[in-house]
């Protein structure tokens, strides 16, 4: 345990809470909305409409994440929308004095951003009361302190300023959730739990077939933090508890705020624990200098952004933190991509890695269970080293036969995410488990294209399961010894009778080259089947094509070489990277030798 921590004080909040102040309703009406700003208190009734389907990106809109301490208070609910109108300006809901605020169905849906309930708690709400809501946004209020509530009926109390039981926030949660109520946040709970004031109930799941990924979560489950006891027999759908990771990181997105909440609340001077396990690096915003638009660069926008990467690198060299940074002498870019890089250099089989990055599941391909979380999540895991979350259950993707040879694994995961089980939403939260033997055909980083693009199919993460060809990747990557890389490698499978929620059958022989039609992944179509790609092949010609991509990188690879020995030279062609490690990671680094050779720009 940090230092720090071990004689820190650290209670539960008092049985009852009382919340002084103002409540401020989210209508539909924005007239309504300006008085409530202006001091008028509202006297709501059912029928007064309330905003529904508040997402994070109205709480906070995208420009405004580059803010990432308590300045954000002066921005909560900037984009929020009212008929044709935005009536909240900068600072209107910190002068209002609100401690409450209220809206409809669905609230804090979209992104899992955690800048908008901090946001919100900055400006003085402590108290978010909905019809309904959003599992992530609810989850991450809670981390923070923020109470959250659908009972309409507390408002009446806040507004007497008389106190709530803690229990009306409590009633219906699990062990951990309650906990963290109890406590405040995720930190102080973390705090209590590190000092052995908190022993969580360890799973009573008995030996049990297994999955991967649930035996993998097993051999990590933590048992007691206080005393280093890590490991249960067997794990079930439904467990609740942590898991102590392997490795942890981050991007620039993420990592200032969570410095923030390391310096504010462990201390300036200490240190996080086992820096060689945590990794940073500078991808998400790269580019931005050119993406921005003139008038946000005038409003400032661009100097508050560039703050990102100045507090990402000073933490991690303080921390002594391994931090991919820019590429630098003349070249523009980065030095690695978090998810490919992970991949790359640093996954092993059964690992737990978690990342701020939604593709974190990339590193599934040589069957490690990694999967993102968000920015409290990462900074606790900076003092415990380890991660909450309940064990999901497993669906099973067997993808047999031998595909043409046209077909690659972007090709295979179109194909699954059209697939009625996961269109319809039900993998979403899943475990994926990729296999087969047109999945074990596939090269380690073709297999990366399937756990990547788990991000697309909502589930939890996916994994293949490790063999001879994980062990080759090993051994040319890591410069492993076969005996290392197969030891890494043993026993990684799961039991032949585990349990599936589902199991999905794809006959890769029947797959045919496919494209996504805009807005959704779902949406796909084989090549034959689009009528703009029909109409391409009608006579129109292509001066222009611009190409970015992570898991679709083999078929561009393809395409050029195709290209190149067909003479067709009349097409530019483009293909960016955002950085450039020692080997060009993952599928798109792949193309960019075949880029240069068919005579065409790769901008890295």
């Amino acid at each position: 345990m940090l230092q720090a921590l071990r004689s820190r004080r650290v209670e539960k909040l008092p049985d009852h809470v009382r919340l002084a102040g103002r409540v401020l309703f989210l209508t539909s009406d924005a007239d309504l909305v300006r008085r409530q700003l202006e001091g008028e208190d509202l006297t709501w009734r059912p029928g007064v409409a309330l905003r529904d389907d508040i997402s994070t990106d109205e709480i906070t809109p995208a420009y405004i994440c580059y803010y990432y301490d308590e300045t954000l208070g002066d921005f909560p609910y900037l984009g929020l929308k009212c008929g044709d109108e935005f009536p909240i300006t900068r600072g209107a809901v910190k002068r209002g004095g609100f401690v409450a605020s209220v809206s409809g169905k669905r609230r804090g849906k979209g992104s899992s951003r955690e800048q908008s309930p901090y946001a919100e708690m900055c400006a003085g709400i402590r108290l978010v009361v909905a019809e309904n809501i959003e599992r992530i946004y609810k989850e991450n209020c809670q981390n923070l302190g923020v109470l959250t509530t659908t009972d309409f009926s507390l408002l009446d109390t806040v507004r007497r300023g008389d106190p709530i039981p803690l229990s009306a926030f409590t009633a219906g949660e699990g062990e951990i959730t309650r906990g963290i109520i109890e406590y405040g946040g995720l930190f102080n709970f973390n705090v209590a739990r590190l000092q052995g004031k908190v022993v969580l109930t360890p799973p009573a799941t008995p030996p049990r077939p297994m999955t991967l990924g649930e035996k993998i979560l097993a051999r990590h489950w933590v048992v007691d933090p206080s005393r280093g006891k890590v490991g249960v027999p067997a794990v079930q759908p439904g467990d609740e508890g942590f898991v102590v990771t392997d490795i942890r990181f981050s991007h620039e997105y993420v990592t200032p705020m969570a410095a923030i909440f390391f310096e504010q609340l462990v201390g300036h001077d200490e240190k996080v624990h086992d820096p060689g396990s945590i990794l940073m690096f500078r991808d998400h915003l790269t580019f931005l200098g050119e993406a921005m638009t003139p008038e946000r660069v005038k409003e400032g926008l661009l100097d508050v952004a560039l703050q990102l990467e100045k507090k990402q690198r000073a933490f991690a060299e303080k921390q002594g933190i391994k931090l991919y940074g820019e590429l630098r002498l003349g070249h523009h870019g980065s030095e690695a991509i978090c998810h490919s890089k992970i991949l790359e250099g640093h996954a092993e089989p059964g690992m737990i890695i978690i990342g701020s990055d939604s593709h974190t599941p990339h590193a599934g391909a040589v069957g490690c269970v990694a999967f993102g979380v968000g920015t409290t999540a990462i900074f606790n895991s900076w003092i415990t080293k380890d991660v909450r979350l309940t064990v999901p259950e497993t669906v099973r993707v067997v993808v047999r036969g031998r595909k043409p040879d046209n077909v690659t694994a972007k090709d295979f995961m179109l194909e699954i995410l059209r697939h009625p089980y996961v269109k319809s939403g039900q993998a979403i939260g899943k475990l994926v488990e990729y296999c087969g033997d047109a999945v074990e055909s596939l090269s380690v980083d073709e297999r990366a294209t399937m756990t990547n693009m788990t991000a697309e199919v909502g589930g939890f993460t996916g994994y293949v399961a490790p063999d001879e060809k994980t062990v080759e990747y090993l051994m040319a990557y890591r410069s492993m010894s076969r005996a290392q890389a197969e030891r890494l490698c043993a026993g990684g499978c799961s039991d032949p009778d585990a349990e599936y929620c589902e199991v999905i059958e794809i006959d890769a022989s029947a797959i045919r080259p496919m494209i996504a039609l805009p807005g959704d992944p779902g949406n796909g179509r084989t090549i034959e089947q689009s009528e703009r790609v029909r109409a391409r092949r009608s006579g129109k010609r292509t001066y222009h094509r611009a190409v970015g991509a992570c898991p679709g990188g083999h078929r561009l690879r393809r395409i050029l070489h195709r290209r190149q020995e067909s003479g067709h030279g009349h097409v530019r062609a483009r293909a960016r990277a955002g950085g450039c490690p020692r080997r060009a990671s993952g599928a798109l680094g792949a193309v960019l030798h075949p880029v240069r050779l068919a005579g065409r720009e790769a901008l890295l």
